[in-house]
């Protein structure tokens, strides 16, 4: 098996992951995942110290998804899929409790600026200096950025769990 493919298999997961966790889209994560290896096929070369290459990925890809969203703040793109669910739904869905999953889609709903380093934190499980080299900012500054972003995740958590009313048969309903 190749390096390449080496690197490919133990890493492309984990940037998944981060670049869904940014993008928010199945196909926007695959696409920035992708953009990356290509990236890394063309100048990972360049990189003296290997054992650097998982915190290069992870600073590409964040920098993949910045010049992405720079670019396309002109003209936002919509998912179909999300338009055809909203158009559709028109009762509340009462079945999520607050698990994991929610708990990632309310991160979902953070500013990036939150967002970006607590997916890195919780999902990736980064060290607070990882993170200052993948986004390019002092640690002073993730740890700040990490400490605000848990409180407005509480905040969310608290205000979903607050809108749901649990009958005494366990049914979840939405409150008011």
């Amino acid at each position: 098996m190749s390096e390449f493919q080496d690197l490919v298999d133990q890493h492309y997961q984990p940037l998944y992951r981060f670049a869904y966790s940014l993008a928010k889209s199945p196909d926007r994560a695959a696409d920035l995942v992708q953009q990356t290896f290509c990236i890394w096929a063309q100048k990972g070369h360049q990189l003296k110290d290997r054992s650097k290459a998982k915190t290069w990925l992870f600073t590409t890809l964040y920098r993949e998804h910045l010049g992405h969203a720079r670019r396309s703040n002109r003209f936002p793109e919509i998912e179909l899929e999300e338009v055809d669910y909203h158009l559709h739904s028109h009762e509340p869905d009462t079945s999520r409790g607050l698990d994991g999953k929610r708990a990632v889609e309310l991160l979902q709903q953070l500013d990036e600026t939150f967002r970006a380093p607590l997916a890195l934190f919780f999902l990736q499980q980064h060290s607070y200096k990882e993170i200052a080299a993948i986004l390019d900012v002092p640690i002073g500054t993730v740890m700040s950025r990490i400490s605000r972003g848990k409180e407005q995740l509480r905040t969310k958590m608290r205000d979903d769990a607050e809108g749901k009313i649990i009958n005494i048969e366990g049914k979840v309903r939405q409150n008011g």
